[in-house]
Parts: C-alpha cells; sequence; structure tokens
C-alpha cells in the first residue's frame, strides 16, 4: 500500500539513494536535507512515517525526533533513526528520543524496505498490504476487496479505506476530526460532517452480509468498529 515517507538525509548520495529504493518500492517520497526544512514539509503534509539521519547540519536528528514526539501533531508518526552511530548506548539514546526502530550505517535497500514494513506493520497496520479478517469479514489491501461470509461486497474507496483503518484498529472509539486525519490525511481540508456521509455508505455496502452492526455510533463521542456488536 502506498505510503507517504519523508527522508531526512544531508548527504546527496545516500537521500538518492533511498528515495530511488523507496519509490520503486511503491511510496511516494519527500526529502529534506535539515531539520528546518523537514519541519517545513510536515507543517504541508504529515508523512506516514519518517526516516530520519542522526547528523544533521543545525539541529540534529536526535533534536528533531525529540521535538517531533512532544508535538501532538507528530507524537504517532512512525520514525526510523539512520545513524552511523553503532555504539549501545547511541542506540539507547535514539531509542529514548522517540525512534520506532535505529538502523546503522550502511544498511542495505532490502534491509531498509523490511525495517519499514516491520515498524508500519507494528505502528500503523492501516499502511499494510496484510490482510484483515474480523470474525467472517474479510479485507484484503493488495486486490481491494472486502467480503462477507466469504460473498464479495462493493466498497468505494475511501469507504475503504475507512474500513480497513476500522479493521486494524478495532474497538477504540475515534472522533470525525480523528478519522478525517487518520483516513483522508491532515493536509486535506474537508467538514467533519463528510465523515457521516462515509459512515453511511460504509454500512450501506455492509448491510447485504449484516457486518454494518460492526461500525457503532458512540453518542458525543464518534465511532468504533465492534468486534462483537450488540446486535
Amino acid at each position: 500500500m502506498s505510503t507517504t515517507i519523508l527522508v531526512v538525509e544531508d548527504e546527496p548520495a545516500i537521500q538518492e539513494l533511498i528515495s530511488v529504493n523507496l519509490s520503486f518500492a511503491g511510496h511516494k517520497v519527500l526529502r529534506a536535507f535539515d531539520a528546518e526544512q523537514a519541519q517545513t514539509l510536515i507543517r504541508a503534509e504529515l508523512p506516514d512515517l519518517i526516516l530520519l539521519d542522526w547528523m544533521l547540519p543545525g539541529a540534529s536528528g536526535i533534536t528533531l525526533a525529540r521535538s517531533l514526539r512532544s508535538d501532538e501533531r507528530t507524537r504517532q508518526v512512525p520514525l526510523i533513526m539512520l545513524t552511523a552511530k553503532g555504539a549501545e548506548h547511541d542506540k539507547v539514546e535514539g531509542l529514548e528520543a522517540g525512534a520506532d526502530d535505529y538502523i546503522t550505517k550502511p544498511f542495505s535497500p532490502k534491509e531498509l524496505i523490511a525495517r519499514i514494513k516491520a515498524v508500519l506493520r507494528r505502528r500503523a497496520p492501516q499502511l499494510t498490504d496484510d490482510i484483515v479478517e474480523i470474525g467472517t469479514l474479510s479485507l484484503d489491501p493488495s486486490t481491494h476487496r472486502v467480503a462477507g461470509n466469504q460473498k464479495a461486497l462493493s466498497v468505494g474507496p475511501t469507504e475503504f479505506r475507512l474500513l480497513h483503518f476500522f479493521m486494524t484498529h478495532t474497538e477504540r472509539v475515534f472522533s470525525r476530526a480523528q478519522l478525517l486525519d487518520q483516513v483522508w490525511g491532515d493536509h486535506v481540508f474537508v467538514e467533519e460532517r463528510t465523515v457521516d456521509v462515509h459512515i453511511r455508505r460504509l454500512r450501506k455496502a455492509l448491510e447485504p452480509t449484516g457486518h454494518d452492526a460492526h461500525i457503532e455510533t458512540v453518542r458525543g463521542a464518534g465511532y468504533r468498529f465492534a468486534v462483537q456488536p450488540l446486535r
């Protein structure tokens, strides 16, 4: 599944190598050479994952990592540190600064892609191509197919993304604003009531097999995907 990855790396050759391999893997790539440029890009569009070099001109990668983790908007964005520092205390410092993983240079493109997949699977499963099955409802991100009781269901593209997010974050209540950020992206400006429209469409798409009951309205709070719905 295509994700937006911000590469913060000041060495042009390394940045190019990483970016090309990420593009070949199907990702959208944003590039920054320092922390200031990275912050500018992040303000414009919140990436799905950040690859962050430790040694940057100006503010270090560690300083930027701490800043990202202290900001409510960027706190949950998966973050992988890239560095030539391989000592144990350096790894500990990187992880304590908020990194989800720590890759020591030099590294192979295959290892990088594998580590990215592992972090996304752990931190943002809605961005992976893993098939999701809950009871008799299944969703396949790679083929964009949804089935209930082994019967194919017709789900629109936005409703598909919404269902994928719900199925990978079951039982949690999400407000309309949170769903807009997670499903539409925080750089897309649409009315919160837009969520209600797509919830109705999603329920209608799931209705033929009775799986619409999984999508519960929590009054005054938002919506939840219940693994075992009340009806």
